[in-house]
């Protein structure tokens, strides 16, 4: 997989995605720093479920990382996405730069609160 632009002082990051367990993982210095769970659905549809940072690296900038790894390599496989977990939609909501990959049909939830609440019908 991809590797990603490091914070200062770090080797590069790797997003590797374990399909059995179906979550991309960030793995920095041969550690695994921070996942995402998902569904992969066909044609190419990634419905992105749940982000989390191993406690240690919160507050460092991880989970932007991981969303923007994540985002990146859905790009490069011509995917789409739609985003369930509450942080993904957030970040989504603040960006232009990847509205291209949130499926028209089945974007998910539009932010974070809406994510959190659980509001409207999600459909998979």
């Amino acid at each position: 997989m991809n590797g990603v632009n490091p914070e200062p002082g770090h080797d590069a990051d790797e997003l590797r995605d374990d399909v059995d367990a179906n979550r991309f993982e960030l793995v920095r210095d041969g550690r695994t720093v921070a996942w995402m769970k998902y569904k992969h659905l066909n044609p190419n549809r990634y419905v992105l479920l749940h982000t989390e940072v191993d406690q240690a690296q919160r507050g460092h900038g991880i989970g932007r990382i991981v969303v923007e790894a994540v985002l990146d390599e859905v790009r490069s496989r011509q995917g789409t996405v739609t985003a369930i977990c509450p942080y993904v939609a957030e970040y989504l909501a603040g960006t232009e730069q990847y509205k291209d990959l949130v499926d028209p049909s089945h974007p998910g939830y539009p932010n974070r609160a809406a994510a959190e609440r659980g509001d409207g019908t999600i459909s998979e």
